[in-house]
């Protein structure tokens, strides 16, 4: 079996690996993510984000740096229910003749006592400098990862195709992906995948929200074959 680590993932590698189709199409427009309703504590917390990056070179931080002053802080507002945001998850999935493993950036899913259960939304943020190289093949590896992932926890009532989304970050531009995952059991599963335009966050804050918050709402209205139990 063919054993592929997320954080060396080439275009290469994916070719043998899966069918690999990437669609020119708007799908955000689908979620409507601009009638998303934002509290007014939510924009305050939006703003005091802006506050620490608006007057900055933020090109010039560290990718560290970035994660945590413009990054993650976003992704938390996402949050609702049993649906946290994750930093440095370690994932892997198995399908017919290859294996993926390694470290996702951040993760937007459904937790049970502290565990991840169900990715919704997997992110890369892209290295830069010398050692940087394309974000979009290892984001692509992780969408991979969480459709198995998911196919197993019986999200979407176990469904194949499974649908699942992506972002991956430079610096503080967004850009987003919805993938849809077939042939999960095949020896060459078929990987669809449709990407947003760039949304910079200095000016586009409120609208990268719109769009988590819409992706949660999505997932959340998505079918378990086994749903948790609950205590009566």
């Amino acid at each position: 079996m063919l054993r592929l680590n997320l954080s060396s993932l080439s275009l290469s590698d994916l070719h043998q690996c899966v069918q690999l189709e990437e669609i020119d199409f708007p799908w955000e427009a689908e979620l409507k993510p601009e009638t998303v309703p934002l509290t007014a504590l939510e924009q305050q917390q939006i703003q005091q984000v802006l506050l620490h990056i608006v007057q900055e070179k933020v090109h010039l931080f560290n990718e560290a740096t970035i994660w945590a002053r413009a990054i993650y802080p976003l992704m938390m507002l996402a949050e609702q229910g049993q649906v946290r945001a994750w930093a440095e998850v370690a994932v892997a999935a198995s399908y017919g003749h290859f294996y993926l493993e390694g470290v996702v950036d951040g993760v937007l899913g459904q937790s049970v006592w502290g565990r991840l259960e169900t990715p919704y939304l997997v992110m890369v943020e892209a290295t830069r400098g010398v050692a940087g190289h394309n974000p979009v093949f290892q984001l692509y590896g992780q969408l991979l990862a969480a459709a198995q992932m998911n196919w197993g926890s019986g999200y979407g009532n176990g469904a194949d195709p499974q649908t699942v989304f992506g972002c991956y970050t430079i610096a503080d531009t967004w850009t987003f992906v919805r993938a849809r995952v077939t042939g999960l059991e095949s020896e060459r599963p078929r990987l669809q995948v449709m990407a947003s335009r760039e949304y910079g966050e200095k000016t586009e804050a409120v609208a990268i929200v719109q769009i988590l918050k819409a992706i949660v709402g999505y997932c959340l209205t998505q079918p378990l074959s086994h749903p948790p139990a609950r205590f009566m």
